[in-house]
């Protein structure tokens, strides 16, 4: 593949990339027409704005971020036809001789052509110029010219659309933390030997409209640096229920190892009782910057907060990363869960991670129970604990509580069968 072609081939990450294959196209039309100068600018309102610049040795000529009016500049009258876009000359153009930059720069020879958003409207130009005439230049050279603007054009429109999704994104999420647009529920988890709850885990679900899923929600907040913010808020959240709850029941909150390296759920549990904290981190998640994440759950541990990793079987780097953070908690991924009563081979991999949490002294937590002979057979197998819809769904605090307390949920309530069916997974 030449240089040329590769120049065409779009890359990951758009907006890092983008200045960079414009500047590449810029450095390759001016080393192809033999000129000093290659620019691409932006029109801001009666200003030309330089974006990006090739001219090695003439930054004290023009750079990134200098303003010229639109007036003083070849750029308009180019675009109201006062001028050709290819100039082989301009001392043959009298126009051209009119502007006094013709002379201050000087410029003797100038090819430009528009650069369009992908509405079609303009954003600025695409320029190579010379001191010198260049009478060689002809149709062919203009041809030249409009590929590489069309191919700057190309990565500039996709830098600008992910620009414009990051504003959007950056508004929603700002708007989201601003006025608390989500709300917490809790699902309960039980002791399979004994069948009562031990804990419940916090999940955030989003107001906001259109839909999203809390997984993408958190993604968003990612791209804009604003995921622990978004992790923290909803931890601070849940935290008041455990005034609520018995003092031998738990509460889960989810985390990813950025927020805890970089410090954002340490405070935000810093006034939790938090020998009653389970925190859950996805297995699945790659442990970027682990010293820092495993420092951080040092200083969280130390505190008594108990660390669970979250879809154990299911994940990135299975138990070489198990082996390193050495969680109090082991959660079975339900793809291990479901139909493990018909699976031998399901049944076969959890006795070994049974085995497994026995031998570091781990507890292990089977989520995504739905069915009562799953429940049953995982107690067989000697998992500690369970979570599932079969358990209880997902609720608001006030249910979960009812639930508890052994009272009757309120009209309209998810609960499933949770707090009624101690009895039938202890084998009573």
């Amino acid at each position: 593949m030449s240089r040329l072609e590769t120049l065409f081939v779009p890359e990951e990450g758009v907006e890092s990339s983008a200045d960079t294959i414009i500047q590449e196209a810029l450095d390759a039309v001016r080393a192809h027409f033999g000129m000093p100068i290659a620019y691409l600018s932006e029109i801001v309102g009666a200003e030309s704005v330089f974006r990006s610049v090739s001219a090695p040795g003439l930054e004290d000529l023009i750079k990134p971020g200098d303003r010229r009016p639109l007036d003083a500049v070849y750029c308009q009258h180019i675009l109201d036809g006062r001028l050709p876009e290819l100039i082989p000359d301009t001392g043959a153009v009298p126009f051209a001789q009119t502007l006094p930059i013709t002379r201050e720069v000087p410029i003797g020879a100038h090819v430009s052509v528009p650069i369009r958003r992908a509405d079609g409207s303009l954003y600025g130009m695409f320029c190579c110029l010379s001191p010198e005439p260049r009478p060689s230049l002809n149709p062919r050279d203009l041809s030249i010219m409009e590929m590489f603007a069309s191919l700057s054009a190309r990565h500039l429109n996709a830098r600008l659309s992910a620009e414009a999704t990051r504003r959007a994104l950056a508004k929603t999420i700002g708007e989201t933390l601003e006025n608390g647009l989500f709300h917490m529920v809790f699902q309960p988890i039980f002791d399979l030997d004994g069948g009562r709850p031990t804990g419940f885990e916090a999940l955030c679900r989003f107001d906001g409209l259109p839909y999203r899923s809390p997984d993408q929600w958190f993604r968003d907040a990612a791209r804009i640096g604003q995921q622990s913010a978004l992790e923290a808020a909803t931890i601070r959240a849940a935290l008041p229920i455990l005034e609520q709850l018995p003092a031998d029941v738990s509460l889960s909150v989810n985390a990813s190892p950025s927020a805890v390296a970089d410090g954002a759920i340490g405070a935000a549990l810093k006034d939790a009782p938090a020998e009653r904290i389970v925190l859950e981190i996805t297995e699945h998640d790659r442990l970027e910057n682990s010293d820092s994440v495993i420092r951080g759950l040092d200083r969280l541990r130390a505190r008594g907060v108990k660390l669970a990793i979250d879809d154990v079987g299911a994940g990135y780097s299975g138990l070489q990363q198990i082996l390193r953070l050495r969680p109090d908690i082991l959660k079975l991924d339900l793809s291990l869960t479901a139909d493990i009563d018909t699976d031998p081979a399901r049944r076969a991999l959890t006795v070994g991670l049974v085995q497994f949490a026995r031998e570091t002294g781990a507890i292990l937590l089977a989520e995504g129970i739905e069915r009562a002979e799953e429940a049953a057979v995982l107690r067989t197998l000697g998992v500690d604990r369970g979570q599932g819809y079969f358990l209880g769904r997902p609720a608001r605090a006030e249910e979960a509580l009812a639930g508890l307390a052994g009272k009757s949920p309120p009209r309209g309530s998810r609960l499933g069968p949770a707090f009624t069916i101690g009895a039938e997974i202890s084998g009573g």
